[in-house]
């Protein structure tokens, strides 16, 4: 079960594992984090970083540990994460890990409500979906190919190799869903065709009573 945290924001964990490694002021976590692609699976922004910066200052998790000013620039306060700041970061990548997570999507929320649609449209639509999924699978797996042979290793890349592989396992399943509603076989399909044929049924015997 998982345990209520006392700042819950994706991106305070991606905070807390930089402090981890080492002290750090919030430009140069940005810049890490980029560098290292962390922003492809962690929204970032950098108004974001320092409101987290902030919640995690007032849970006592990370603190300051130093100001430093480059040439005219403005000061910069380095941040270190503390003994509750360790344990609190160990203890939620050990769950994230462990446990499965009900994540709700808006792809979820709109295959859920699909039979509003008429089968015909729902099938173009998910065509154009099957055509950006090939488009992004494709840049997908040329960017962990590049990467890969620069010689990052894999270890760095997993996060990225899930996401590669759900959108892979999405894109089968969207294709077979389309290829059922096209053809017919899809379970349920007659009360489907049957419910958007009605309102035109509808339609259509009003005006032949309109023309008597």
């Amino acid at each position: 079960m998982a345990s209520k945290r006392k700042v819950s924001n994706p991106l305070a964990l991606a905070v807390m594992a930089l402090l981890f490694e080492r002290p750090m002021h919030p430009y140069e976590m940005v810049s890490t984090m980029r560098e290292r692609g962390k922003h492809e699976s962690v929204r970032l922004r950098y108004s974001s970083l320092y409101s987290v910066v902030e919640a995690l200052g007032r849970a006592e998790l990370v603190e300051p540990v130093e100001t430093r000013r480059e040439g005219r620039r403005p000061e910069r306060t380095v941040y270190g994460i503390t003994a509750a700041g360790r344990a609190e970061f160990l203890a939620w990548l050990r769950e994230l890990l462990r446990e499965p997570a009900k994540e709700y999507t808006q792809f979820t929320a709109g295959l859920s409500f699909i039979a509003a649609l008429p089968p015909q449209e729902a099938a173009a639509l998910l065509r154009e979906r099957v055509r950006l999924l090939e488009e992004e699978v494709g840049g997908m797996r040329s960017r962990l190919d590049e990467v890969l042979e620069e010689g990052l290793p894999r270890l760095f890349l997993v996060e990225s190799e899930h996401e590669l592989v759900l959108r892979e396992a999405e894109l089968r399943w969207v294709r077979g869903l389309v290829e059922e509603i096209e053809a017919g076989t899809l379970g349920g399909m007659a009360g489907w065709l049957a419910f958007h044929a009605q309102p035109a049924a509808a339609s259509e015997e009003a005006g032949e009573e309109g023309d008597a």
